[in-house]
């Protein structure tokens, strides 16, 4: 009996120690299965070539608006019928689009007259991106500034839109876009209604109040679900 128990001991020990010895392993993995999943995330936003811009009933200008940037913040939102959305803001302080000029736009297949300028200055950019399907929606507003060189600048025209990777109708003007894909790439586009503004010669140019169409293609690049 008693090299019984001394065997029972030994082996009672030895259970013991390799318990002792695998804990560290198994709290490890446990505390790594027990990380959540970061809410917040950082987002990019870039602007590519082969965009266009509609305005009333003329052809639409060609605009190749590549190095256009931003940055914002994501938030994903909670919630059964949410699954992959998030909040997505961008800081109107790091938005910058390229200016429609000479060197960037093309109208009836001619470059714009090297006197035009049409400054974008974006106040909001801020909406919802699915992460799983791909969908995008963002409210768009900023103020777009038309000058002919040092001689004449016009008060803004303020444009307010949904981008939309969907489909937009307005009365004039419609477009369809595309969802992220794998690269993040996408195709947005918006209608927006312009609206009159205190400037005798732009509102007879353009005919406002009338209808825009915004069509960017571009890259958001945000962790995936």
């Amino acid at each position: 009996q008693p090299k019984l128990r001394s065997v029972a001991v030994h082996s009672l020990a030895f259970a013991n120690n390799k318990r002792n010895q695998q804990q560290p392993i198994s709290a490890t993995a446990v505390s790594e299965k027990q990380l959540p999943e970061t809410d917040v995330c950082s987002v990019d936003f870039r602007t590519l070539g082969a965009c266009k811009l509609g305005i009333a009933r003329y052809p639409d200008f060609e605009y190749n608006a590549e190095g256009g940037k931003g940055t914002g913040t994501g938030t994903k939102i909670i919630g059964k019928d949410f699954i992959g959305e998030v909040s997505v803001e961008f800081d109107p302080e790091t938005l910058y689009i390229p200016p429609l000029t000479t060197a960037t736009t093309k109208f009836l297949g001619l470059p714009l007259p090297p006197f035009l300028k049409i400054d974008i200055v974006p106040e909001m950019f801020r909406g919802s991106i699915n992460r799983e399907s791909g969908k995008v929606d963002l409210e768009f507003k900023a103020k777009f500034w038309f000058s002919v060189g040092s001689i004449y600048r016009a008060p803004p025209l303020l444009v307010e839109t949904v981008l939309t990777s969907e489909e937009t109708k307005g009365t004039l003007r419609s477009g369809r876009g595309e969802r992220l894909d794998e690269e993040g790439r996408c195709k947005l586009v918006g209608v927006a209604t312009v609206e009159p503004i205190d400037d005798f010669l732009v509102n007879s140019f353009l005919g406002l109040p009338t209808e825009c169409l915004a069509n960017m293609s571009a890259i958001i690049s945000l962790p995936r679900a």
